[in-house]
Order: C-alpha cells, then structure tokens, then sequence
C-alpha cells in the first residue's frame, strides 16, 4: 500500500497497537536514543515511539521499523517473502519465452504495471514545500545526538538524492549528517558509495554539486535508499513496485536539478563544493555496536529548508545489536533473496544474515547442491556481487540442513568441516566502517564450506567428532592469560570452544592456541574462539557480535595439523576475535569503543521512566557492557 505521508504510517501503527506516544519531555540529547535502546532491545523489537515534547515545534518517530510486524507494516506486505515471491514472479514471467503474438500480447497488463511504478515529475509545488524557512536553520530541527562520545548531533535517516552529472542519472542514498552549523553539516559518503562517484565526477569538472535531502514522507522511502541495488537502477522506482504506486516527485526550489517526492515531511536542500576543504566529521556510534571514528568528509551546505505543515521528523539509532536497523536488513535479506537466485546464484535456497553479524560481518547461505566445489562458486559470486562484496565471514550449507535452527544448523556444518580444507580465505574491499583491518576499507574474508562433500573433495584428513573432556579448572590454572571458557557447544556436538583471553606479549593468541592444540583434551576440537579477557564469553549472542567484529580472518587465523592418538592426520583451527593493539599486534591504526550509554543520561532516564507510557521499568543495556569498554572515549585506551 502506498502511504499518503509520514502521518498516515503513524496512523496505521497506532491502530495496530504498535506505537506509544509519549508527552512526557525528553531531551534530543542523548535521552531519546537511551530509551530507544532499552525499548528496541526487548522482545520483538518494543513498539514504535513519537515523541512529542522534544522543546521544538515537530515530534520526533523514532523505532518505526523495528520489528518484523511493523517492517510488514511499513512495506505493506502480510509477510517480507511476498515481495521476493513477486520479484521471483515477474522474473520467470519477463525470462519465459514468448513464441506467439498471445503470448507476446500477454504481457501488456504487466507492462502497464511497469509503467505504473516508474516515478514522475509533477509541476507545482508540493505538501513539502508548504512551509518554507525564512532563514535555513538545522537547529530547528529535533535532531538527536545519539551517544556520548559523538562529534555532535547527527541526521540518522536522511535520503539523499545526487545526480551523475554527465548522464543525470539519480541516486538515493542514506548517509549519516552531522550537523556543524545551521546551515552546514558533513556528508558522510563512503568511497564505495554511488554518491561519492558523483561526486568524484564534479570534481573532475570543477562544478558545484546540488544535493537535496528528505526525511519522512513514505517510509518506503527510507527503505528503498537503503536497498543495495545495481548502481544504475532508480531507488524510486524500487519504492513505486513496493507501494504499488509511483512515487510523485517536485522540483526542489533552490536546487531546481534535483526532484524530491512530494509527499516528505522535510526537503534539506543544499550543495557540495568540489573545490573545498574537507571537515573533520565524527566519532558517531554506528551499526557495528562500535564507534566509527572522526575522519575527512566533505562539507554540505544548505540553501532551504522546506517540510509539511504537520511534519514529524523521523530518526533512528543504531549501536550494539538489536536495533531498528536489524529489521531493516530483515527486510533486505528476504526481498533480494529473489534477484540473487535469478541472476547471480541460481542454486540459493535461502539466506540468513544473523543479527550479531550486524549484516555485512557474517551471511549463511544455502544451496542446493549438486556438485563438488560448488560452495566456492557460491562465494565467488556472492563476493562478486555489489554490496556483497563488503562481507567477511560466508557460511555456505546445503539442502540437507535448514538455517533458522541456529544449534541444528551449527551441529550440521561442523560434522561436514574439515577445517584445514573446507575454510577458505581471501581478501578484498571491506566496509569502511569495519575497525578490525589493517587498511582501512581492505581486509580478509573468510567462506566455511559447511555442505556434505562428494567424493571429489574429501582430502587425506579425516573426520573426527569430539569425545574428549575439558577440563576446564585444569585449563586455566595451566594458562592464566585465559580468563574464561565456555565449553558447552563440545556438548552439543558443535565442535567449537569460545576462550576469553588477557594477552600480554605479540603473537600471544598464535602461541596459545598452538599450545592448547598440543593437549589431548583440546585435539578433535575444530575451532577455538579467541575474544577479549572483558567478554562474557557464556553469553554466545554478545560473543559472536564481538567476534564477527573484531576478525581479520585472513590475518587472524591459526591452523593447526597434527597426529592424534588413533594415528589419523586431523587438524584445528584458532581463531582472534581479540581487540588489536600495536604492541601485541603489530596494528597501526586508532581501535574505537564499543557504545554505552553515559552514567548521567542513564540515571535521567530511570528518574523518567514511571512517566513515559511505556510500562514496567527496563533497566539501560549500556550496564552490561560498561565493564567491557577500555577508558571512556570514542578510541580506546590500552596504555
């Protein structure tokens, strides 16, 4: 269904009890976020909020799409495989041979369709030009500073709109806004990004870049600027098949290149200058649960100002998992599973992007598979493939074995792992944001090829399932540098143990886990885990998040071959999830904090809590993680 604006989405979660609205004041400042995250965290995602005393003129909706209900809701579909089963539809429909002019004339219902989503330009001005500012002031706006150690308030859900400047070919985009002044803020595009090409372009040409920003209006929207399509493909009319309407854009009123639609609650209009200097943007608390740290960006400057009269301004947060944008990528995961079958990995059968793995980090594929080598096709061309390109850790199993059933999935892919042959490493582009490579944005990758192996792939080694017993008193008195373990998946027939580890020397974690693969007890384990010593490794969900993070798999990976005492060649493999530091490891670049709240905001929080609407008191899940954090700053302090 296609949403008139912002407000009528506000409407239909409310309706469907999926919305708390709260009159009680709170702060933009660091309040907000604290009690999203305590809300975003419980069970399902937590209901949606409008705050509606924020000290400005607009409330603030924040936690919109943060359930799986309430992504439906926004998407309007009864469930988010709908939308991949239609994709998949009008794939097989497009591909299908058409012999005879019936079948030819056939598809015109469907290309009245396509027509149908394709957006359009209208004249006029639209309801988000109603209002327009005298004077352009970002600080008027309710814009939220998130966590304590950001470089200031951000714009956390902001569309962006560029064009290439030799093909006009628009570009929507999210990308995080700080803003610096009333009417500057950075523009925090990624070297990757379509965006940042566009920009690259006016550089080249010595041309100011127009750059227009919405915020609200159909959270269709917001969902399509997210979506990783082809580079060429317009996110508009990604968002007209979603709403099953074409999206009506008007032209922007000081940048006239640019076309927005006109149902936003918020247009920021504005320009880029190729020639000036950049401006030094961040930390800001960012999806890997981690701060992202200050780096160059370029400057946007605005020329207007323009928004509905009855506008929201919508936000999120993002930190350590689950937040809003888990959801979001939910959304992603389900709806391209389509595409990629059709056109890059027609053996795929599903895919899971496990929350811990904050996306990009870790991806479980499953294939049907048919043949010997045919997981590494299946990385080849998934690492190949757009946004893709930018995962680490690939787990591929097959048809024998469902994913949703993380302890079944984990029983099958260990008892079909070899670990010296069927994990594979690589390197390549990385997410920017990802602090555990040695340069920023390359790094290692890793593919686990969980599938059963045909004859062709099975090697000299054999398969060997755990029998032994730890004991784990034992193994820490032997090793003092080992804080904690957690042994209980060798019980479940998960050959995997999680150890916590204080390192003191370089090359710790390499000596260690050859020390502990030379114990009979720790021989027929197939993975160790290494993580920090501060990591509460019992609780697995933290753990892998942590893990997943802070893994140069290509860097970080210790195989181990040995005789064991049947006389059969069997072998291991250590893996470091530890924080990276210089005199340890050799790492040269700033290491960020994880993100927690501040004491302060916290306690502000709990005093405001019985007024809030939003029943019994949850406690912050910042107290969790304090005692995880090294000093208190955005960059971390191992000195």
């Amino acid at each position: 269904m296609a949403y008139k604006h912002l407000k009528h989405f506000i409407d239909t979660l409310e309706a469907a009890g999926e919305l708390v609205r709260i009159k009680e004041y709170v702060d933009p400042h660091l309040e907000i976020s604290e009690i999203t995250d305590r809300v975003s965290k419980q069970p399902g995602g937590g209901k949606a909020l409008l705050f509606e005393n924020t000290g400005y003129d607009f409330p603030v909706l924040i936690n919109s799409m943060g359930s799986y209900k309430r992504m439906c809701l926004a998407l309007g579909v009864g469930e988010l495989d709908d939308v991949a089963k239609e994709i998949e539809n009008l794939f097989k429909l497009l591909s299908k041979p058409k012999e005879s002019i019936l079948d030819k004339l056939s598809m015109l219902p469907k290309l009245g369709q396509f027509a149908s989503w394709m957006p359009k330009i209208v004249s006029g001005k639209g309801s988000c030009q109603e209002v327009v500012m005298a004077s352009p002031d970002l600080g008027k706006l309710p814009v939220l500073t998130c966590w304590p150690k950001d470089g200031g308030p951000f714009i956390t859900l902001p569309v962006i709109h560029t064009k290439d400047p030799h093909t006009g070919t628009r570009n929507v985009g999210m990308y995080r806004m700080q803003v610096f002044e009333k009417d500057m803020t950075g523009m925090h595009w990624h070297k990757h990004k379509v965006s940042a090409k566009h920009f690259s372009e006016y550089k080249k040409l010595n041309k100011r870049m127009p750059v227009a920003v919405i915020l609200g209006g159909d959270p269709v929207y917001t969902y399509s600027a997210t979506a990783p399509l082809p580079e060429n493909v317009d996110e508009y009319m990604l968002a007209g098949f979603l709403r099953k309407k074409k999206v009506e854009l008007v032209k922007c009123i000081t940048q006239p290149e640019l076309e927005v639609p006109a149902d936003a609650d918020f247009v920021i209009e504005g320009y880029v200058l190729p020639e000036e200097e950049p401006v030094w943007e961040g930390p800001f608390g960012d999806h890997t649960g981690y701060y992202s740290l200050a780096d160059w960006y370029p400057r946007f400057h605005v020329t207007a100002i323009t928004h509905r009269k009855d506008a929201v301004y919508p936000a999120t947060i993002v930190g350590i998992p689950p937040q809003e944008d888990a959801w979001i990528g939910k959304a992603t995961e389900r709806i391209f599973l389509a595409p990629i079958k059709m056109t890059l990995v027609p053996e795929i059968i599903d895919m899971e992007m496990p929350v811990e793995g904050v996306f990009h980090n870790l991806v479980i594929a499953q294939i049907k598979k048919d043949y010997a080598g045919q997981a590494q096709k299946t990385m080849n061309a998934m690492w190949g493939a757009g946004q893709m390109m930018f995962n680490k850790i690939l787990v591929v199993t097959d048809e024998q074995c469902g994913l949703h059933d993380y302890k079944k999935l984990a029983q099958y892919l260990f008892r079909h792992l070899d670990p010296s042959r069927d994990i594979y490493f690589s390197q390549g582009p990385m997410d920017v944001l990802d602090h555990s490579c040695s340069k920023m944005g390359f790094g290692g990758k890793m593919c686990i090829d969980g599938t059963r192996k045909f004859e062709e792939e099975t090697g000299d080694e054999t398969y060997v399932r755990y029998n032994g017993t730890l004991d784990v008193s034992a193994l820490r008195a032997s090793f003092p540098e080992i804080k904690g373990v957690n042994a209980a998946l060798l019980a479940a027939d998960i050959s995997c143990l999680l150890v916590a580890v204080e390192k003191n020397r370089l090359g710790h974690i390499a000596a260690l886990n050859e020390a502990l693969y030379k114990l009979p007890a720790v021989q027929g384990i197939k993975m160790i885990l290494y993580l920090e010593h501060t990591v509460d490794v019992n609780d697995l969900a933290s753990s892998l998040w942590r893990f997943c993070n802070n893994l140069d798999p290509k860097r970080d990976n210790f195989v181990v071959r040995y005789t064991n005492a049947d006389g059969k060649t069997v072998s291991g493999i250590g893996l470091d999830g530890t924080l990276k530091t210089k005199a340890f490891d050799n790492f040269q670049r700033d290491w960020p904090n994880i993100i927690v709240a501040d004491d302060k905001t916290i306690a502000s929080v709990d005093a405001k809590w019985p007024f809030l609407g939003l029943g019994g008191f949850v406690a912050s899940p910042s107290h969790k993680y304090k005692q995880q954090m090294y000093g208190t700053e955005a960059i971390v302090n191992v000195g």
